[in-house]
């Protein structure tokens, strides 16, 4: 038996390594370990007990006012302990985040191959997304084997010499929402079950990413409030991120609106479910750009830039950029123009099949020769 140890702390991490970790649990040749960080522990938790996970190691990193390094070092510390007491034969991480470097950082320093779900995204810009952007590219020289949702991703590694223990696999958010979406779901939240979604126009919002603190921030929010008060047959869903400077600055400009809806935020299932039912979805996470497409969702993407321009190429989703203007814009034509709406709403996913999971677990099989072929690529298109 070769033991895999997936490694995640962040509620987006949980949701894209869950199916994972079902999939490999159910591998004869694999025995599989999980770790969390819990770098996010509310949200985290969330997740875990959506998918029934018990993690076989929990290092409950999180603090008040967390900073990068505390996040980097506890999590680097905590990592060195569970390797040396399991001694996995693989470690996985997934994407971008501070977690995702310091275990593959820790897995390097005992001398343990390290996997990277979610590898060869890029924008080039070393401070944006900060620090996803440098997480995942010093995370790429770190891993033998490298899990990439699409072919562009597999390009980027390519361009850095990055060509052996590739795999093109899809992107496992869609395996997970295989799962999660269901038509006769119940809430938990109660604003959600009293909702018009046939006769209103429901706008789901996020926005928490640090590099949108400040200014982009405060003109995001002007542009929401503007498109609020103009577009009165929608409704705007806002599930407002933990951090005290997002809290701060969404109260401050969107309280008191009768068609904002400021909301604690939610567990995957609700969230998941949410978009399946909202209309348009605004949004400066990375994942919701390749799930809400998988749902037939319009996206504004409310950042400068996007580590996932084939959603863009393939017409689901839209740079809106952090500029007032061009927000309330973008968001008030495909609240209005219906042909504009249809054209994005119709577009295909280039994310994936719902598979991603069972050929990462193929590759890993392959990696140690438990079969003797490697896993067949996803084609999108």
């Amino acid at each position: 038996m070769k033991k895999v140890m997936t490694v995640f702390g962040t509620r987006p991490e949980a949701i894209k390594m869950a199916p994972l970790v079902r999939e490999l649990e159910s591998r004869e040749g694999l025995e599989s370990l999980c770790c969390v960080t819990a770098q996010h522990r509310q949200m985290l938790d969330s997740v875990l007990d959506a998918f029934d996970l018990t993690p076989d190691f929990d290092l409950d990193i999180m603090e008040p006012r967390q900073s990068l390094y505390t996040i980097t070092a506890k999590a680097l510390l905590g990592m060195e302990r569970v390797l040396a007491q399991a001694k996995p034969d693989l470690v996985l991480v997934h994407g971008d985040t501070s977690t995702t470097f310091a275990g593959a950082l820790a897995a390097f320093y005992a001398q343990i191959p390290v996997g990277h779900v979610e590898a060869g995204l890029r924008t080039y810009d070393r401070y944006s997304p900060f620090p996803e952007e440098m997480n995942r590219t010093l995370t790429g020289d770190l891993c033998a084997l490298h899990f990439c949702p699409t072919a562009a991703n597999r390009d980027n590694l390519a361009r850095e010499g990055i060509t052996q223990g590739v795999y093109l696999t899809g992107n496992t958010v869609i395996d997970a929402l295989k799962t999660s979406v269901r038509k006769d779901f119940a809430f938990q939240t109660p604003l959600l079950n009293q909702l018009d979604y046939a006769g209103r126009k429901v706008v789901l919002i996020t926005c928490h990413r640090r590099e949108n603190y400040g200014a982009p921030m405060e003109h995001i929010m002007t542009a929401l409030r503007r498109l609020a008060r103009d577009c009165p047959e929608a409704e705007f869903v806002y599930p407002v991120h933990l951090s005290p400077v997002v809290r701060e600055t969404a109260h401050k400009h969107l309280d008191g609106l009768a068609n904002v809806h400021l909301i604690e935020p939610l567990d995957v299932l609700e969230m998941h479910n949410l978009m399946a039912r909202a209309y348009l979805v605004m949004t400066d996470s990375g994942g919701l750009q390749e799930e809400a497409p998988a749902l037939g969702k319009p996206v504004l993407v409310l950042r400068r830039e996007t580590e996932r321009p084939e959603a863009v190429a393939a017409g689901t989703v839209r740079l809106a950029g952090t500029e007032e203007e061009q927000v309330y814009a973008m968001g008030r034509e495909l609240l209005e123009n219906r042909s504009e709406y249809d054209k994005m709403a119709r577009a295909v996913n280039p994310y994936g099949d719902g598979r991603a999971c069972g050929r990462i677990a193929d590759a890993v099989e392959y990696y140690f020769a438990l079969r003797a072929a490697p896993p067949e690529e996803w084609r999108y298109g």
